[in-house]
């Protein structure tokens, strides 16, 4: 693998990647962050070495570099998960690159369900721990210990202080910004009431597909990381109703703006 990550590293440098100070994976409910970049350098990720072959669903999935509230930021537009049929190596692949381009920061969105039903379907909520419920991990291969601390400490996965930033920034702009556990969960079908019953018993807040296996890694990395969900639906196991993909799509949509707000001013305050 540290071949692979130096074949990567060199080629996103010779494009023109310099030294990003924080990287960002766009999730449901921050695609329009990269309208805010000014953007200097994209590249697709089928055309950059040893990265993951992207599917239909993400044939448009760019590496995007720029500059954003004046710091130089490394985007992923388009995200890898292993319900897609990827490793969890492959999924974490590029936090890897990152990392070793330069950043020091990792900021993550998601879409999730609510599993707390204090919260409701278009609001968001800072991850402030989460479970892992995919089965294994993104650190469980030969060598890690090449890359980093095979026995990563996970007893604070997620930047204290970045998220009292984030706090202090949608108070400040009358966001409602929840604070909760994420349950992340394999996929792709979503869940039975039996099993929102178990994430509720399990103390999750929120549940999703993603996010929990860049989390591990850059704590392997020992970078700082946060990340928010946008939750779009609300999963009461004892009111469930069938899923309605264009709903989850609009509710993403409506928290679209505050979580850019979110991560526009936390990046100006970083």
């Amino acid at each position: 693998m540290i071949k692979f990550i130096n074949e990567t590293t060199e080629y996103l440098q010779s494009k023109g990647f310099d030294k990003p100070e924080i990287g960002i994976i766009l999730g449901t409910g921050l695609g329009q962050l990269v309208n805010e970049l000014e953007i200097l350098q994209e590249v697709s990720y089928n055309h950059i070495p040893n990265f993951p072959t992207a599917t239909v669903e993400f044939h448009k999935g760019k590496l995007i570099y720029g500059i954003l509230e004046g710091k130089k930021v490394m985007i992923m537009q388009g995200r890898f998960h292993i319900y897609e049929g990827y490793t969890l190596q492959d999924v974490t692949y590029p936090v890897r690159i990152m990392e070793k381009l330069g950043i020091h920061t990792l900021l993550v969105s998601n879409a999730s369900g609510a599993i707390n039903l204090d919260f409701k379907k278009g609001e968001l909520m800072l991850i402030d721990d989460h479970i892992n419920l995919q089965g294994s991990s993104p650190l469980a291969f030969k060598g890690v210990e090449q890359l980093g601390e095979r026995f990563t400490d996970m007893s604070a996965p997620y930047d204290a202080e970045i998220n009292s930033k984030f706090e202090k920034i949608a108070a400040a702009h009358h966001i409602t910004l929840h604070k909760g556990v994420y349950a992340s969960v394999v996929g792709p079908q979503l869940e039975t009431r039996a099993e929102y019953r178990m994430l509720k018993t399990l103390g999750a807040d929120a549940v999703g597909m993603s996010t929990v296996p860049e989390i591990i890694v850059a704590n392997h990395l020992k970078l700082r990381v946060a990340a928010v969900s946008v939750l779009t639906d609300e999963c009461d196991p004892s009111n469930l109703k069938p899923v309605n993909i264009s709903e989850i799509i609009a509710m993403a949509e409506k928290a679209e703006p505050d979580m850019i707000v979110l991560f526009k001013e936390l990046i100006r305050m970083l």
